[in-house]
């Protein structure tokens, strides 16, 4: 990639330019999509906010479980991920996400997750860790608004199609 042919460039540390690898454009574009998100209204910019999920989890071989972390407002505090699994599969603890939500003082939370097998549609298993980490959240006083399934270029909320 060279100046001429439309390249991104970025400077290092040195003062001087030099064309960016693929994954330092995917990584620019990943932290302006965080800073866009960090602090928005999540109920007004879903777009955002997918786009944002896309880019973190679509691609990855393997399935990671995150929260977004959201204030009474609905408002984005943080967006942590807080489990790694395999292929198929990831272990979460429901005790682990209510001690991380009170840690943050969060009032609401999204769950987000990817499957990447591809398939969008919610498990049997997801619909049951979903009840089950909202019933957790609840005892206190944080609700789970939603729980994203991002496969690829899909992303799945579980609220659209009544399961939160």
């Amino acid at each position: 990639m060279s100046a001429g042919s439309g390249g991104l460039l970025i400077r290092d540390v040195t003062g001087q330019y030099r064309p960016a690898e693929a994954d330092e454009v995917l990584l620019a574009a990943q932290r302006l999509l965080a800073a866009q998100v960090r602090g928005s209204d999540l109920m007004d910019s879903p777009a955002v906010v997918k786009d944002f999920l896309r880019s973190r989890l679509g691609h990855l071989p393997h399935e990671v479980f995150a929260v977004m972390h959201l204030d009474s407002q609905n408002r984005v505090l943080d967006y942590v991920e807080m489990f790694r699994g395999t292929v198929s599969q990831t272990s979460v603890y429901p005790r682990e996400v209510v001690r991380d939500a009170l840690l943050r003082n969060s009032s609401a939370l999204v769950l987000v997750h990817n499957h990447p097998s591809g398939e969008a549609r919610p498990s049997r298993a997801d619909e049951h860790l979903t009840l089950t980490i909202k019933q957790a959240t609840a005892l206190v006083d944080v609700r789970v608004l939603d729980h994203f399934i991002v496969a690829g270029e899909v992303v799945c909320s579980m609220a659209e199609i009544g399961l939160v």
